[in-house]
């Protein structure tokens, strides 16, 4: 899709001429006016659309109006979701172009080009009959720096969503650091077994022993100019996960190929920091892998030792996300950053207790939690609390090592948090659970089945 700004566009030659309505208000058309408040009494509610064919009282073959609901309680969220329903109105009546007037007060530019890609998205690589797309759009009265960057949010979400989607036959450790490779304004390492083993990664190594796809520990960094802070974002880079010899059901493995949203949420907005340029250090790092029951494979009862020395009892070799993040959470945190941020589709828990609605965090750090939980929300995302209480430790015990991978079903997500906490030293951490999040399984609100690109739109912002 190609988005352009002008100043005016109600003027311009257009298939169609998108406008809001608010709730209790007239529409900035007096054409729309006319037929569509006083004849048909189009309300504005929010997400309600009205189309209105002009018959060339003006230069635009149609109308579009777009419910703002009341004006009092529209914001930069709503922006986003509004032009997502107005983009998906246009594909189902197979228009090609539009232009957007819409009357706020504020430059929502950035929410609406978000708003826009979100819903011009689809993953048709391997359709032979492509989905109907609109080719170009122009939005008035919005700056073009806001759009510019919500062009940059909306690519980095398309980065994350394609690769989630993709199979793994595609998606290999291999295609990441690849991918990782060609992110410009970006320097990457990309470290193989041999290498890995020597950094004395064995939680990670023993997960992808079972795979005839080789691992690949990948470090992106972006340097800012004068940083005044080092952060360091994790994703969890399974690119596909059978369970290992604790086998996952076929249902249950469908979708596996989604294991490494994490990763594809990492790489998405190291694709984009380069171009938004904050004045910040960022270390983007993936222990990109599959867990395979080849004959190879680790089993249930082996002990593995992580980078930091502790050793772990495996219980279960479907809890294998967690073993990968051990020794990329000792890798960060030697880095000297200041902050590390670590997201995965971790738990099955999680999902359990969030839903398909919000992601859950955890972390040592109250003020980074919280500011993360806002950022989530300024970026039309949510985030939710869960505790990490010692107690939950209790179900990791082990009579043989430090802890055991996996224990209780009982507050699962809080248990892989606690777990995870002991491969964090001397820094500020967040773990951030996007198992329900990161792809779904039927369309929900402007997002379509499949990769959602969660984490992306918080991270940039957070790290802006």
């Amino acid at each position: 899709m190609d988005i352009k700004v002008l100043t005016d566009v109600k003027d311009q030659k257009t298939e169609v001429l998108v406008i809001n309505k608010f709730e209790g208000e007239k529409t900035s058309c007096e054409l729309a006016n006319t037929y569509a408040v006083e004849k048909d009494n189009f309300e504005g509610k929010f997400g309600q659309t009205y189309l209105l064919h002009t018959l060339g009282k003006i230069p635009a073959d149609k109308i579009l109006i777009v419910g703002f609901g009341k004006k009092d309680e529209f914001d930069a969220n709503k922006m986003t979701s509004a032009v997502a329903k107005a983009i998906k109105k246009l594909q189902q009546i197979h228009a090609k172009e539009a232009c957007f007037d819409f009357d706020v007060m504020c430059d929502y530019g950035k929410s609406a080009a978000i708003g826009a890609l979100i819903a011009d998205y689809a993953f048709d690589k391997y359709k032979t009959e492509k989905v109907t797309r609109v080719e170009k759009i122009t939005f008035g009265k919005f700056s073009e720096a806001a759009v510019n960057e919500g062009i940059i949010f909306g690519e980095a979400m398309k980065v994350t969503r394609d690769l989630a989607n993709e199979p793994a036959a595609y998606a290999t450790p291999a295609k990441l650091a690849e991918v990782a490779k060609s992110l410009e304004g970006i320097t990457t390492e990309i470290y193989d077994k041999d290498e890995i083993e020597r950094m004395g990664m064995g939680a990670y190594l023993a997960v992808a022993k079972g795979s005839i796809q080789p691992p690949k520990f990948i470090h992106m960094k972006y340097s800012g100019i004068t940083p005044k802070k080092k952060i360091a974002i994790i994703g969890k880079g399974l690119c596909f996960d059978s369970g290992g010899m604790d086998l996952k059901p076929p249902a249950s493995m469908l979708t596996m190929r989604d294991d490494m949203s994490g990763a594809a949420c990492v790489l998405g907005v190291m694709s984009a920091i380069a171009k938004l340029k904050p004045e910040i250090e960022v270390h983007g790092i993936i222990a990109a892998c599959e867990n395979m029951p080849g004959n190879n494979a680790y089993k249930p009862g082996d002990i593995l030792t992580a980078k930091n020395g502790k050793t772990i009892e495996v219980d279960n070799t479907d809890a294998e996300g967690r073993l990968t993040l051990a020794d990329a959470l000792c890798y960060a945190s030697e880095l000297g950053v200041d902050e590390v941020i670590d997201i995965a589709t971790l738990t099955g828990a999680c999902m359990v207790a969030l839903g398909t609605v919000a992601s859950g965090i955890m972390g040592n750090d109250e003020d980074m939690i919280s500011r993360l939980i806002h950022t989530a929300k300024e970026s039309g995302e949510k985030f939710w609390e869960l505790p990490m209480y010692p107690e939950y430790m209790n179900s990791l015990k082990s009579d043989i090592a430090d802890m055991k991978n996996t224990g209780s079903r009982n507050g699962g997500a809080s248990a892989a948090g606690v777990f995870l906490q002991e491969f964090v030293s001397g820094v500020k951490w967040c773990h951030i659970d996007i198992a329900g999040t990161a792809f779904l399984e039927k369309p929900q609100s402007e997002f379509i089945s499949g990769a959602t690109g969660v984490g992306v739109r918080t991270l940039l912002n957070y790290l802006k």
